[in-house]
């Protein structure tokens, strides 16, 4: 949908294209000295930034789609296959019109949505290119506010998601079902087949998961407990289908394409033929994801390079993959998968060569295992600052892991294949999958084993942007000082490190806990979360039967960033020298809370009032602020979020009339916090 800041945003594009051709041409025809070379260079890599910059631009608003604050009419197309997410399907779609009046359709630009449905008969029966004619408000979700919380509406925008809404039972139907198929739904289609075979071979649960996760990349059916030991055990990487996996298929097409004798041209051309279209072919299975295509370009292009009787240029393979990418869409920038990829192949082409030759081994056997153990070792070094940036997770046995978990997935993937090839041979086939069954349960015995040992994995370590992006620079000029040996190079990574320590300590001093009572932004977890300067803290919450897990993940990262100890759970009265609760009284720093979660309090009368400092009023409370102001001698009110719209924009209303001081969580879209 191109508004006027898109066409404001492509004029600027063409004139700046245009700028830049004009410098770049003139750059080469006045500094054509080998000396000068580095201004071209920076001129060129401006050029890219900018027109990055305005292309994701165009992207941006194509995607960011405004739609009626009502509920509309809409016409959608399902996209991918539908999924169960507890109790409710999700639907990835495409909105092929919205209603525009009682006798017209707006024809729309297929922005993609999300769709969730209550988990009944009617949405088993949603299938990929199904129509359906639904009523609902289609919107981004609203960022909760809290501290170092996920952005999720910035998350679904960069995977090109424009809205996302939950459509009740009764208010949907399907009207057709669409038999045209683009490229990316016949993949679909190819990638389903697949993981129907799967089925029909006797594959289940985690095998099953891990199996479709490993060859065509299909990881909705991985189940939390799988994810979190293969993290724990540093070897969550390889159930995401990219690099090591298209290596392996790589390999095996060079294993037999070697057999072929031969330097001639026609040679090279049917080898390189051959291997472009096996890898692609693989692509096409795998539904075309974009960590597949981003490995498969680069592998691609190195087997392009058997036309050549040059040696291959493995970073220019990796970085025309990349650039390519990024061109068709801006956005896979921000994907973490991408940033892991590319970081963990160019540190291996980089680091890799440079860690082997660090020691002559004799022994041939011995030599073969140090230098498959330095693949992730080269790996780890170049990813882990991305890996706790993100997850905030150190493997501490990754080493361990990697060598012995990335030999059984090189086996898997490999019988795998052979599997593939004999399914339509009845007996051949099933023996090959009773046998790869029981690789995958060992695969799974092994993972568990690894994350039981003691200190798996070093948790909540936080850190901080700039962090990386110093500690990436101090291990450019540890590059540069390994291969030119000067001085200077040395003294830029012991300055850059020298920052990044002054950096590290400013930050923890800034981010040191404070004694506090915090309240989140968090919907039905009613909870204040009292904190000392020491790190100790408590979860005091509202309800005796508590959703924990959902407070966790959206406050954790704060946690992690405050390095506060894991919180101590409060549901019912409790009694300490820094912490009291009773009946629903909060007593903590000095400050008396007083939850309301329920009717208690509703018509009573006092005649001494009681003082507290903060009413916590939830959901479950259906009175007045005067009902509770003829209790208490209140301070000020903090209303929770999960109170609805209508009734909180009342009781605001009515502590407006009374004149006391309120907080509304929800309202401010953040959480609220005061320092004790």
């Amino acid at each position: 949908m191109y508004d006027e800041s898109v066409r404001l945003s492509f004029t600027f594009l063409l004139v700046a294209v245009f700028v830049f051709l004009f410098f770049l041409l003139a750059l080469y025809s006045i500094f054509r000295r080998y000396s000068s070379r580095w201004v071209f260079g920076v001129f060129a890599c401006l050029f890219f930034l900018l027109f990055g910059a305005c292309w994701q631009n165009i992207r941006l608003q194509q995607t960011v789609v405004d739609f009626s604050s009502a509920e509309t009419l809409y016409r959608v197309v399902i996209a991918d296959r539908p999924e169960r997410k507890g109790e409710r399907m999700l639907c990835r779609a495409r909105v092929a019109a919205e209603r525009k009046d009682s006798l017209s359709w707006k024809r729309m630009d297929d922005p993609s949505v999300l769709l969730y449905f209550p988990l009944d008969s009617a949405s088993r029966t949603i299938r990929r290119g199904d129509e359906l004619l639904l009523q609902t408000r289609l919107a981004l979700p609203e960022q909760g506010g809290n501290p170092d919380e996920f952005d999720y509406p910035r998350y679904l925008i960069h995977k090109r998601i424009s809205g996302s809404s939950f459509v009740s039972a009764g208010k949907w139907r399907i009207i057709a079902h669409h038999s045209q198929r683009s490229i990316q739904d016949c993949a679909f289609d190819c990638r389903d087949k697949v993981l129907e075979l799967y089925r029909d071979l006797g594959f289940r649960a985690d095998n099953y998961a891990v199996l479709s996760a490993l060859t065509v990349g299909y990881k909705n059916e991985l189940s939390e407990s799988i994810r979190e030991s293969f993290s724990v055990s540093g070897t969550s990487h390889v159930l995401a289908l990219s690099g090591l996996h298209i290596g392996f298929l790589y390999a095996f097409i060079i294993f037999f394409l070697k057999r072929i004798r031969g330097f001639s041209v026609g040679v090279r051309i049917f080898k390189a033929t051959t291997v472009v279209m096996f890898l692609w072919g693989f692509a096409f299975l795998t539904g075309l994801s974009p960590s597949v295509v981003r490995s498969v370009i680069m592998f691609s292009l190195i087997g392009l390079s058997q036309l050549s009787t040059e040696r291959t240029v493995c970073l220019n393979s990796l970085f025309v993959a990349g650039t390519g990418m990024l061109i068709y869409d801006p956005f896979w920038l921000y994907d973490v998968g991408f940033q892991l990829s590319f970081v963990a192949v160019f540190s291996i082409l980089l680091i890799q060569p440079w860690l082997y030759e660090r020691f002559t081994i004799r022994n041939r056997l011995l030599d073969k295992l140090w230098q498959y153990s330095t693949v992730p070792l080269a790996a780890q070094i170049g990813t882990a600052p991305l890996v706790l940036l993100y997850f905030h997770r150190f493997p501490v046995h990754f080493l361990l892991a990697n060598i012995v978990v990335v030999l059984l997935v090189t086996i898997i993937i490999y019988a795998a294949i052979v599997m593939l090839l004999f399914s339509f041979v009845p007996v051949a086939g099933q023996l090959a999958a009773d046998g790869l069954d029981l690789l995958l349960s060992l695969l799974g015995v092994v993972v568990r084993w690894i994350e039981s040992l003691p200190f798996a994995s070093v948790d909540r370590v936080w850190v901080y942007r700039a962090e990386v992006l110093l500690f990436y620079s101090a291990l450019f000029f540890l590059g540069y000082y390994i291969v030119w040996r000067r001085t200077r190079f040395l003294l830029a990574v012991l300055s850059v490190l020298l920052v990044l320590s002054a950096y590290r300590a400013y930050c923890v001093e800034f981010d040191s806990p404070r004694q506090s009572l915090v309240f989140y932004n968090v919907r039905n977890c009613p909870a204040v979360h009292c904190i000392l300067p020491d790190g100790r803290s408590w979860l005091v919450y509202a309800d005796s039967v508590p959703d924990g897990q959902r407070l966790t993940r959206v406050a954790s990262n704060y946690w992690s960033r405050l390095r506060l100890s894991e919180p101590v759970p409060v549901v019912a009265d409790h009694n300490e020298t820094c912490l009291v609760r009773r009946d629903d009284i909060l007593l903590f720093g000095g400050k008396k809370v007083c939850i309301v979660n329920d009717d208690r309090w509703k018509n009573r009368q006092a005649e001494l009032r009681l003082p507290v400092d903060y009413l916590y009023v939830c959901a479950k409370y259906t009175g007045r602020v005067k009902d509770l102001t003829d209790v208490f001698l209140v301070r000020q009110i903090v209303f929770d979020p999960s109170i609805p719209y209508y009734r909180r924009n009342a009781l605001q209303e009515e502590c407006e009339r009374l004149n006391i001081p309120f907080a509304s969580i929800a309202g401010q879209s953040s959480y609220f916090k005061q320092l004790i």
